[in-house]
């Protein structure tokens, strides 16, 4: 089986859509990686949410970005996740994919920048992302920043 993907605006998503993300969210951002942030940033209003189903439950999501709205000068894709339980269904290709497609077709861009975990670099190298820059640390976990042009 594979997940449905939908699109929507801050605006659109219901407080239980709201509510399963923040979840999602906390629970790989937070619990997971052990990791003491500010997850609620006040960036989610501008963003457009990509929350992905599995039998009615949200097990991928990210927010997508237009460009000037995270990065200057392109479009973005950020907190990235998928529910730990279903990770070995690799579904964060499908999430990514479905994120660049949605970035085109909402925003008519496919120059998209992003800081990444890491770790994650050869994963974001299968989506056609390189490093443009050194690593750095971000809420102390090591990221660096990546492109597609």
């Amino acid at each position: 089986m594979t997940l449905k993907f939908e699109i929507k605006r801050f605006n659109e998503l219901s407080l239980a859509d709201l509510y399963s993300a923040l979840q999602l969210r906390s629970e790989i951002f937070v619990v997971e990686q052990d990791c003491v942030y500010q997850d609620i940033d006040g960036k989610d209003q501008k963003a457009l949410h990509l929350m992905g189903t599995f039998n009615g439950e949200l097990v991928a999501y990210c927010r997508l970005f237009q460009p000037g709205d995270y990065f200057p000068n392109a479009a973005s894709i950020g907190r990235v996740v998928v529910k730990q339980s279903y990770r070995d269904r690799k579904w964060g290709h499908d999430l990514i994919r479905e994120a660049k497609n949605g970035i085109q077709s909402h925003y008519g861009t496919d120059t998209i920048t992003i800081s990444a975990q890491l770790y994650l670099k050869r994963f974001y190298e299968s989506h056609g992302f390189v490093q443009v820059s050194d690593e750095y640390l971000e809420d102390n976990i090591p990221h660096i920043e990546m492109q597609i042009k």
